[in-house]
């Protein structure tokens, strides 16, 4: 009875070992054939005009591949994007061009090819392009950026001389302003008549942060880039109604500029004060207060102080520059060369702009704070960073909304920068530009 129950066996392990070598034969298929790559996904797409230059974002779930290139007579830039599919996402980038940016027509965008898609710009005027990704970083994920700026960029001062502010017989170059008269511009006049001033004075206004970096957020949804904004503009038109200012905004609309752009921006322009709008936050909602900050050689002057700074040092990481593009001899020697004296001169500016504020909101701290801004680092501008107050303070944040605070606060500014001027008038000085 064994030899037909072993016949009986042999069939059966000969299936087992042929289902075996099947599925082993399955396997090694599927391991040595290519899987079918995932397309990326473009998860949202932001344009944001300006005169500077126009930024065009392409937030994804991965890093993309493009090459890029211009065609001329039109000009036209053209963009192939590996790895995605045309999606709806994408198309709506088409829209979100308007007929007032300054340097795109429009937008055109079509699958030029399996996982290949292709963006046209149809440009207005010659552009630089800058083509560039960056890594996620706080909300963002992986971005995809195109910065169009203009072969020939707009020039600051000759922005200021269309609107007015800069006489013909200005320098506009190195050469040192002509020295201030003995009496301080801003003393009670003795007569009717206004006192005369032989220069103009040049305040650069800085409202943080802009476009893809929206500052800190309050628990309302007020974002820091729009509050600080309208308070600077407010304050740049009551400084210009002084008879012997004039004023250069950094950013006058809802775009990012670099930090090391903003003092660039405030030099080119050879400004006498540097003022930088911001509003705190914190993770504890009871924080409050207004704060002054200038520079420090030798360190923050609180732990607090230097938690700030890190983080307002940050700016450039969210709202994204084109690392390749930095000039890192530039950035040595703003670092280098800020001195003592500048640092004393922006203390002295700092405490005038600081109790003028504390006569309308608390003060966080009753003193200038100190700590490594890197948008204070002009070494020949005396340099201020204002914290308005805390928009992650629910009480704070709805008066940074409301008009009547905004408008005091720039009052306040305005008086502390013109009591720093009748305490420490412009002398001639050669300009580092």
């Amino acid at each position: 009875m064994s030899e037909p129950t072993e016949i009986r066996s042999k069939p059966v392990n000969a299936r087992k070992r042929r289902t075996v070598l099947k599925a082993g034969g399955t396997l090694l298929i599927s391991l040595l054939t290519p899987l079918t790559a995932r397309a990326a996904q473009i998860l949202a797409v932001r344009v944001w005009p300006a005169d500077d230059y126009t930024r065009v974002t392409l937030e994804n779930d991965t890093n993309l591949k493009t090459r890029h290139f211009i065609i001329k007579n039109p000009e036209r830039l053209v963009v192939d994007i590996e790895g995605i599919d045309l999606n709806p996402t994408l198309k709506s980038l088409v829209a979100k061009v308007h007929s007032n940016d300054p340097y795109i027509k429009q937008i055109r965008v079509g699958q030029n090819q399996p996982n290949v898609v292709r963006l046209v710009f149809d440009l207005k005027e010659e552009v630089n392009p800058q083509v560039f990704t960056l890594a996620p970083v706080g909300e963002y994920q992986h971005r995809l950026v195109f910065d169009l700026y203009p072969v020939n960029p707009p020039d600051p001062i000759a922005a200021l001389i269309e609107k007015g502010q800069w006489s013909a017989g200005e320098p506009a170059t190195d050469m040192p302003p002509p020295v201030a008269q003995a009496e301080p511009p801003y003393a009670a006049p003795k007569s009717e008549r206004p006192p005369q001033v032989t220069r103009m004075l040049t305040i650069a206004l800085d409202p943080g942060h802009g476009g893809e970096d929206p500052g800190a957020i309050g628990k309302r949804g007020s974002y820091e880039k729009h509050v600080v904004l309208e308070i600077a503009k407010r304050l740049k038109a009551k400084l210009e109604q002084q008879p012997n200012m004039r004023v250069m905004l950094t950013r006058d609309g809802d775009y990012f500029v670099p930090l090391n752009v903003r003092v660039q921006k405030a030099r080119k322009v050879q400004a006498d004060l540097f003022v930088s709008i911001h509003a705190d936050a914190f993770v504890k909602p009871t924080a409050n207060g207004s704060s002054v900050f200038a520079l420090s050689e030798r360190g923050a002057s609180s732990t607090a102080a230097r938690w700030l700074a890190n983080k307002e040092n940050a700016a450039d990481l969210i709202g994204g520059t084109n690392i390749k593009n930095h000039d890192k001899q530039l950035a040595s020697v703003l670092l280098d060369l800020s001195t003592t004296a500048q640092i004393n001169d922006s203390l002295k500016l700092g405490n005038a702009v600081l109790k003028e504020i504390g006569g309308i909101n608390r003060l966080h701290k009753g003193e200038v704070e100190q700590a490594g801004f890197a948008v204070l680092k002009a070494p020949d501008i005396p340099s201020i960073l204002i914290e308005t107050a805390f928009i992650s303070n629910p009480e704070e944040e709805a008066r940074l909304n409301d008009d009547a605070y905004q408008d005091r606060m720039a009052n306040a500014v305005t008086n502390g920068i013109k009591k720093y001027f009748a305490a420490n008038p412009p002398l001639a000085k050669s300009r580092m530009l």
